[in-house]
């Protein structure tokens, strides 16, 4: 059984604890809130071969990271992440700074003797995350491990439809489908942040929320997208500069207006490698919605479809069913026999985002554990960026076959 026991026996026959993973994270904003429950919770649920310990997080306002040290439970704050990489009690460097940090910070990492979790997508342009992959590459051979975030593979009810395709439920694929749409950008007078600037975020919409719907198109099918055809368009071109940002890191707006480098919205149709089809849609400027990831898969043999704002659930339909009774049907993915969920409550008592961060964990501990290559690792984030990159020519006026790489 995978859930802790509530209580703790103090006595000498308790068993030892387990070693200890020091656990050192770069970034403190959303996805350092996120990250930071997930290390705070894992070893909660599930009984783990090693330890996380957060010892330290790092970011560059030392105010703003003391805060954010006390509230999520770490032991430290560094304002510089050498300092972080450098420290003995570190063994995990977890990389949720922006993006055109990931490829300096990973590289030192690995090169430092640490395991390395890096927050999607895994760089700003394909020759980063080539050189990520070399160096993460070198240090498998030494035993470190290397993983890429995308933490939509964690959701049980994913997960639980990656089985079921798998195991032929649906038969050869056909046509996959799939959305991620945000509403956070409608308003024009939003301002001008580090998301919104190519050399911080490399893409918009595009990197932020397609990098999630490419890994999971390639992730579900068990295929890799061979080429794709795209369009791209930036509705708002300018937006209002911030002053220097406050200790929470938002800052207030200073009266003048600058460019927008990168896509709010990107919409490609891609062919997976068995020549199934395949259709993408990432925005931000889709009002009133919030946080809206959907897809459908259709097959030979049936369909699944899902939408993360119901994320417990999966809808199934069996096509190999009489005509006269078969549909839709909803499964609550909650039992004790699906994804994650031997470790939590009993069925019908929902789960939510937050454990898809706790699932991540677990998983990278488990693999560092044994010395098994993680699940996406570098070469599935280098993979995507191929993809990513792939789209942005597509979309200047070219459709782009993507090589697959042989062995």
């Amino acid at each position: 059984m995978d859930r802790t026991d509530a209580t703790e026996d103090s006595g000498s026959d308790s068993p030892p604890a387990p070693p200890a993973l020091g656990i050192g994270m770069i970034g403190y904003a959303f996805m350092g809130a996120a990250h930071s429950q997930g290390w705070r919770t894992v070893s909660r649920v599930f009984d783990l071969p090693l330890r996380p310990v957060l010892a330290a997080i790092a970011g560059r306002d030392p105010l703003a990271v003391r805060a954010a040290a006390r509230r999520h439970g770490w032991a430290a704050a560094e304002t510089d992440w050498r300092a972080l990489i450098a420290r003995d009690d570190v063994h995990l460097v977890d990389i949720c700074a922006p993006g055109d940090l990931h490829a300096e910070i990973a590289v030192a990492a690995l090169a430092a003797g640490k395991h390395v979790l890096c927050e999607k997508p895994l760089a700003n342009t394909v020759a980063e995350a080539e050189a990520m992959c070399a160096a993460a590459a070198r240090a498998r051979r030494e035993g470190r491990i290397a993983m890429v975030g995308f933490n939509y593979r964690r959701v049980p009810a994913v997960a639980h439809a990656r089985r079921l395709i798998a195991e032929g439920r649906l038969g050869a694929l056909r046509h996959l489908r799939f959305t991620y749409l945000q509403d956070w950008l409608v308003d024009p007078g939003a301002p001008l942040t580090w998301r919104l600037q190519r050399e911080h975020a490399g893409s918009g919409a595009l990197g932020d929320l397609g990098a999630h719907i490419v890994d999971l198109a390639q992730y579900l099918s068990g295929e890799r997208l061979t080429g794709v055809s795209a369009l791209a368009e930036t509705f708002v071109t300018e937006r209002p500069l911030l002053a220097a940002a406050t200790g929470g890191g938002r800052g207030i707006p200073s009266g003048g207006l600058g460019p927008v480098t990168v896509d709010d919205a990107a919409l490609f149709n891609g062919r997976l490698a068995s020549g199934a089809l395949a259709s993408f849609e990432a925005t931000r400027m889709a009002s009133g919605r919030k946080n809206a990831l959907r897809f459908e898969i259709n097959g030979e043999r049936g369909s699944l479809a899902f939408d993360l704002e119901r994320l417990n659930e999966l809808s199934f339909h069996d096509h190999t069913e009489p005509a006269a009774s078969s549909g839709f049907r909803r499964i609550l993915v909650t039992e004790a026999d699906h994804p994650y969920l031997q470790a939590w409550w009993p069925p019908g008592h929902a789960l939510g985002y937050e454990h898809t961060f706790t699932h991540q964990a677990r998983d990278l501990i488990e693999a560092i554990a044994r010395g098994t290559a993680p699940e996406p690792g570098f070469e599935d984030g280098l993979q995507v960026q191929r993809v990513l990159a792939a789209v942005e020519e597509s979309a200047r006026g070219n459709a782009v076959y993507i090589p697959v790489p042989q062995g």
